[in-house]
């Protein structure tokens, strides 16, 4: 179990150019959110992804009226662990009803440079791509219980309504990325 450093706000968003499981490629500034994005790194087989699938993307569709975009990004070394595979992406995505383009970093440039530790990671950004949540989805392990906070949700609805992250975040945790050796 990996577990994410804490927010450094302010630090500025990374471009990048990925292929997203729709065959189109995508940069940063085709997603970003005209009030936020919302930036995930998530693979396909991870148990801490699965059981909070449904969750992610049910707060992504939450999160768009309040002009935040999402975009999920697998970063994970395919040669080791196939199961993250692109066709396998493709069909994750499907199976689960992404709102959000899923894109392959196969070489692992993006989740370096944002500093991605494990799956899921949520880097939430302002409109000026400023980081300002670096927290997890909320409290539970699998499915939502009742009045537990929805923690990545609020924090970027505030975001997108005062440009702001709250103060107080708890890391988010799940399986390291699988980096590939050094060549």
């Amino acid at each position: 179990m990996a577990e994410t450093p804490v927010c450094e706000f302010g630090w500025n968003a990374v471009d990048f150019s990925l292929k997203g499981t729709d065959g189109k490629t995508y940069s940063l500034a085709d997603l970003r959110g005209p009030k936020g994005t919302l930036v995930m790194f998530i693979c396909n087989h991870c148990p801490y992804v699965k059981a909070v699938i449904g969750r992610i993307v049910d707060e992504a569709n939450a999160l768009k009226p309040h002009g935040i975009n999402a975009v999920a990004i697998m970063s994970n070394d395919t040669d080791r662990y196939p199961e993250d595979g692109f066709d396998n992406m493709k069909r994750f995505a499907q199976e689960n009803g992404f709102p959000f383009p899923y894109l392959l970093d196969d070489r692992q440039e993006v989740a370096r440079a944002y500093g991605a530790v494990c799956t899921p990671d949520f880097f939430g950004f302002n409109a000026d791509l400023c980081l300002q949540y670096r927290g997890r989805l909320d409290a539970s392990k699998t499915h939502l219980l009742p009045d537990t906070p929805r923690e990545l949700y609020h924090a970027m609805v505030r975001i997108a309504d005062t440009g702001q992250g709250p103060a107080d975040q708890i890391p988010s945790m799940g399986c390291s990325i699988k980096w590939r050796d050094p060549a």
